[in-house]
C-alpha cells in the first residue's frame, strides 16, 4: 500500500509548509530550493529500483559520479545470512540497478563486497546480492582475508592504524548503499555505520568507542555517492532482527553525497532524534558533513 501525503509528511518527507504542525519533522527535510541542484533527494512509494532511477536523475544521472574507464566499488550491507524480506541487508534489485547505471556511465569494472558478520558465502547467497551483482556483470569479492586490507590512520581520535579493504581505498569511485535499520549498540545503521563493512576488525570499534570510531573513519575516505535503502526498515532488534514483525514497509530512499546530512534525514524515518545518535554530532564536529538540513536544498519525490 502506498503512503498518503499525510503519512509522508509525518515521517518528515513532506513539504516544509506543513512542518510547523510537526516540529520534529523539521529535523529532516527543509523546503526545497528550486534554484539549485539538490543536496539530498528523497523518494517514496516506488520499488527500490524505480526510486533510484528517479532519484539519480535529479543529480544529472550517474555520469556525474562515474566517468569512462573508472573502477567502481558498490558497498551494500550484506552482513547477515538473511533473505531480502528480512530487512537486514540492502535490497538486491537496488544493487543491480546501481551497477547497471555505473556501467552505463562508462565504468570499466564494478566490484561488490562486504566484510560480513555471518559467513560470507551464506550472506552473499541468501541476501540475493551475489546473484544480482553477477547478473549485472559486477565482480563479487569476498572480504575474509586479512591480506586484502591495508593500514590507514584516521588522523587523530581513537581509530589508529585501521585495516581497510584495498578495494575501498583504491577504487576511483565508491558508492555506499546501506540498508536503514535499528542497531542495538549504535542506535542506527545507515551511511556512516555501513562503512564498518570495509574494515577488518569491527571488534576494535566496539572495544574502543563505537560511536567515536564510526565518526573517525570519515577521515580515511568518504564515499562519492550514498544511496540509503529505506524500502523495508528494521525498526527494532537490529542489526540482525528476530522476526519479520521487526520490519516496517517504508518504500523510501535517500540519495546524496553528505553522509552526515543523509543519516540525519534517515534517523527521522526511524523516528529517532538525530542528535541522540552519538556518532552524528561527532562526525559533524570532525567536518564530515552537516546535520543542519534547513540550509540544504532538498528534492522530495513521490512516485
Amino acid at each position: 500500500m502506498k503512503l498518503t501525503r499525510r503519512e509522508f509528511i509525518k515521517l518528515g518527507l513532506g513539504a516544509a509548509v506543513t512542518m510547523a504542525a510537526n516540529p520534529f519533522s523539521n529535523l529532516l527535510f527543509a523546503e526545497e530550493n528550486k534554484t539549485k541542484e539538490p543536496d539530498i533527494v528523497g523518494v517514496q512509494n516506488g520499488t527500490a529500483a524505480e526510486m533510484f532511477e528517479r532519484g539519480i536523475k535529479e543529480f544529472g544521472g550517474m555520469s556525474r559520479f562515474v566517468k569512462k574507464d573508472q573502477i567502481v566499488v558498490v558497498k551494500p550491507n550484506i552482513g547477515w545470512a538473511k533473505t531480502p524480506q528480512d530487512g537486514a541487508n540492502t535490497q538486491p534489485e537496488l544493487v543491480a540497478k546501481i551497477i547497471e547505471h555505473a556501467y552505463g556511465a562508462g565504468a570499466k569494472k564494478v566490484y561488490v563486497f562486504d566484510n560480513t558478520c555471518d559467513g560470507w558465502r551464506e550472506c552473499y547467497k541468501n541476501s540475493g546480492i551475489e546473484k544480482a551483482a553477477q547478473d549485472g556483470k559486477a565482480s563479487v569479492m569476498p572480504a575474509n582475508k586479512v591480506e586484502s586490507y591495508k593500514k590507514r590512520d584516521a588522523k587523530g581520535g581513537k581509530l589508529k592504524d585501521v585495516l581497510v579493504h584495498e578495494l575501498y581505498l583504491e577504487a576511483d569511485v565508491v558508492i555506499n548503499v546501506p540498508v536503514l535499520k535499528h542497531h542495538g549498540s549504535a542506535t542506527m545503521t545507515s551511511a556512516l555505520k555501513n562503512l564498518m563493512g570495509v574494515v577488518w576488525d569491527r571488534r576494535y570499534y566496539h572495544r574502543n568507542g563505537l560511536h567515536e570510531c564510526i565518526a573517525d573513519f570519515t577521515a580515511v575516505r568518504k564515499p562519492d555517492l550514498n544511496i540509503i535503502d529505506a524500502y523495508q526498515v528494521m525498526t527494532k532488534n537490529g542489526p540482525r532482527g528476530m522476526s519479520k514483525s521487526d520490519v516496517a514497509m517504508r518504500r523510501m530512499q535517500i540519495i546524496g553525497t553528505d553522509m552526515v546530512a543523509l543519516d540525519t534525514a534517515a534517523a527521522k524515518i526511524l523516528e529517532f532524534d538525530p542528535a541522540q545518535i552519538k556518532y552524528l554530532p561527532m562526525a559533524e564536529k570532525l567536518g564530515a558533513g552537516s546535520m543542519n538540513l534547513e540550509k540544504l536544498s532538498i528534492k522530495r519525490i513521490t512516485i
